[in-house]
């Protein structure tokens, strides 16, 4: 007979692996293909492109395995896809030196900003209600994409969604790994996996020596520094905070900025807090105890690891799966986050209005001065919080 322990621990850790894994395969297959657009507008040679992929997967396992047990919170990292799109246009022209240097430049900015203690009071000032509020807006397209991807892939994603409610109902900490295997099943019976793009190629790091010029450290090191901050860093502790972890904010970012420091002269281009995929490891769906979902992050790190060491076959993997079944997993794993956020942002009635503004306006994907929705969702949220706000009465 088998060992009921054994099985036992297996089946209480699934829900963990489970969401490491999706997590990660959201991350990879949504932004891949821009870090490869990114590293080859700087003239990256094959050996380089894979020590990118090596270093980027190294820096997002240590990052997510140490800092989730450190602080026993669901502590997702990732690279900066907004500042991979800006090294897709920025680096046309750069030689790889320099694009090492803005990466060194931009990390230690980040390092500076978090052990200074700068993040943490900046973030002091956001209430609960309008960080629940951009994290909903965030997060609709991607429940949004799980409904619509319907219409062309019925058979698909309609069993995806009829296996996630069914497990739902009666095995509710199974619903979202239920789901991906109902998915894989009838993407595999369609032939709709492409196994033929799959390439095997393991990665090997590269030292790339950095070299300073001041254009392109104002060019491109400064805005890949903003763009971060403002893109990722401020949506990734708002998620943190949105799900009730009070998770010191300067240690995340000195220590991912660090981690940026020590492998950018092998192509880690930028490491932050994640906000979209760390919200997957932060549901219900992950464990229905908030102080048991940092195992989910860790497993994201093992599996983070893994696409490092396995470079472009890891991603030719990713990417190998239909388009359907990643954007229905993705909304599917998200319903329980997107729901348990928008209870909150409309919790307090005074806080109402400025709640939804935060909501539409991160929702409505605006870009203004090349900064990202969610980030002006917070300001124009605060800016009517403030205006709405009732002075209060002196005492007689």
């Amino acid at each position: 007979m088998g060992n009921p322990h054994a099985a036992s621990g297996i089946a209480r850790h699934f829900p963990h692996v489970a969401a490491g894994f999706i997590a990660v395969l959201v991350g990879y297959t949504s932004s891949a293909a821009i870090v490869f657009q990114a590293a080859h507008a700087a003239g990256a040679t094959p050996s380089q492109l894979a020590s990118w992929l090596w270093a980027l997967g190294l820096g997002m396992a240590v990052t997510c395995i140490a800092l989730s047990l450190r602080y026993r919170t669901p502590i997702l990292t990732a690279w900066s896809t907004p500042g991979a799109a800006l090294l897709a246009t920025g680096l046309v022209g750069v030689p790889m030196s320099e694009a090492i240097g803005a990466f060194l430049f931009a990390s230690v900015l980040m390092a500076l900003l978090g052990f200074s203690g700068g993040f943490e009071r900046i973030m002091r000032h956001v209430p609960p209600s309008l960080s629940a509020a951009m994290l909903a807006g965030i997060l609709l397209r991607f429940g949004l994409g799980a409904f619509s991807a319907l219409g062309n892939n019925l058979a698909l994603v309609g069993t995806m969604i009829v296996v996630f409610f069914v497990a739902r109902r009666l095995w509710p900490r199974y619903a979202v790994p239920l789901a991906f295997l109902a998915g894989l099943v009838v993407a595999a019976a369609s032939g709709s996996i492409a196994t033929g793009e799959i390439r095997w190629q393991l990665s090997a790091p590269e030292l790339m020596m950095p070299s300073f010029s001041p254009a392109t450290l104002i060019g491109v090191g400064l805005p890949l520094f903003v763009v971060t901050l403002a893109t990722q860093n401020v949506p990734g502790l708002a998620v943190l905070r949105a799900n009730g972890y009070a998770t010191p904010a300067s240690p995340l970012l000195g220590w991912t900025g660090i981690t940026g420091v020590v492998l950018a002269p092998f192509g880690g281009f930028s490491f932050n807090l994640a906000a979209i995929t760390a919200a997957i490891c932060m549901s219900r769906d992950a464990d229905p105890d908030p102080a048991r979902r940092y195992l989910a992050s860790v497993w994201a790190g093992g599996f983070y690891l893994l696409t490092g060491i396995g470079g472009a076959t890891v991603a030719s993997l990713l990417t190998a799966f239909p388009q359907a079944l990643v954007v229905a997993i993705a909304g599917l794993a998200l319903i329980g986050t997107i729901a348990g956020s928008l209870t909150t942002a409309l919790a307090h009635e005074e806080e109402r209005d400025a709640a939804v503004v935060t909501f539409l306006v991160t929702a409505s994907g605006l870009t203004l001065f090349g900064v990202g929705s969610a980030f002006w969702g917070l300001v124009f949220g605060y800016v009517v919080s403030h205006a709405l706000r009732r002075p209060q009465r002196g005492a007689a």
